[in-house]
């Protein structure tokens, strides 16, 4: 099952089943947060919540995204209650990055950089029996959930950066209930974005080059993720030209970690378990168009498209004055 948030042509939200090109209104629920809570409450699956709930009305996918109502398939009413974190090192790439990359790990530990020396923990002990915990992933934190860009919005980035670059990546939606229990809503697909080359300077500038906006959706897919995930990541320019693509994969059979794994190690911290929050979690990816020494340019556009989860998601680059913070002595 596919949900996506939206709202109707009189600006009031609402939840729709997507059924191909069409939306099916899920009626009583204004979004995917009440939708579910009323699951965890009434302890019954988000599916079969949503399923019942499904109304006659049908509403057209296409006339929805080209009027710019498209929402984040998960949000919160108050975005500080929003965690977008994420996972990084975790992917095996493609078949050449995988022979590559352990090319690369299999030497003597001290000859590693850091970096190397992460992907190979994961690689060794990722994925750890069922019930069990793993090596911990590298993990960082984005922001919250004021940085979120559904599909058709702009991904802002700071007058300050050196770089806005794609990271096309599945994330994890979660709900923690009222008992303190985290609950993954679904998964959806998203663009990580990052500032590549201000972390490229020195690694431990990974925790600024973090603090971007990202891109999520459109579509959240309730339930498992399929254990392989292949999709295509595109840099569109402002002629509606494909100047840059490249297959991407995900899924547990492309990562050195499990999902239970990363989840494990994100939500251990009681910070994270706060009744009411929500988290949006990015597992991480091993296809970049930096890699390939592609500038994204303003008024370009990011376009990650896996089939398994809907249409794609579209979001241009643009660029935003930032105001230096003056800080004042009380």
């Amino acid at each position: 099952m596919l949900l996506i948030q939206f709202t109707n042509a009189s600006g009031a939200r609402q939840v729709g089943l997507l059924e191909q090109d069409r939306v099916r209104v899920v009626d009583g629920y204004d979004s995917t947060y009440g939708l579910a809570r009323e699951a965890i409450a009434r302890r019954v699956g988000l599916a079969d919540l949503a399923g019942a709930a499904a109304g006659a009305t049908v509403l057209s996918y296409a006339d929805i995204a080209a009027a710019g109502r498209l929402l984040p398939p998960l949000d919160h009413p108050d975005d500080a209650h929003c965690f977008v974190t994420g996972t990084g090192l975790t992917h095996l790439g493609s078949a050449d990055t995988r022979d590559a990359m352990h090319k690369k790990i299999g030497g003597a530990v001290e000859n590693l950089s850091d970096s190397m020396k992460m992907f190979r923990l994961g690689v060794e002990g990722g994925k750890p029996a069922p019930g069990a915990a793993g090596v911990q992933p590298e993990w960082f934190y984005k922001g919250d959930g004021s940085i979120v860009a559904a599909s058709g919005q702009a991904l802002n980035m700071p007058d300050f950066a050196l770089d806005g670059g794609e990271e096309p990546e599945l994330a994890g939606l979660y709900l923690i209930g009222d008992d303190g229990q985290p609950y993954r809503v679904g998964y959806a697909i998203g663009n990580e974005f990052s500032d590549h080359v201000t972390e490229r300077q020195n690694y431990l500038y990974l925790a600024h080059s973090k603090l971007r906006a990202c891109g999520l959706g459109p579509a959240l897919l309730v339930g498992e993720a399929p254990a392989s995930v292949e999709g295509v990541s595109r840099i569109i320019d402002a002629q509606g030209r494909v100047r840059w693509e490249k297959p991407f994969f995900s899924g547990e059979q492309n990562m050195s970690h499990t999902i239970a794994n990363l989840e494990h190690h994100h939500f251990k911290y009681p910070l994270f378990r706060r009744a009411g929050d929500v988290h949006i979690h990015f597992f991480g990816t091993a296809t970049l168009s930096v890699a390939d020494n592609i500038v994204v340019r303003p008024g370009e556009t990011f376009e990650i498209e896996a089939p398994q989860f809907g249409p794609a998601l579209r979001n241009t680059l643009a660029v935003y004055a930032t105001e230096v913070a003056k800080v004042k002595t009380l």
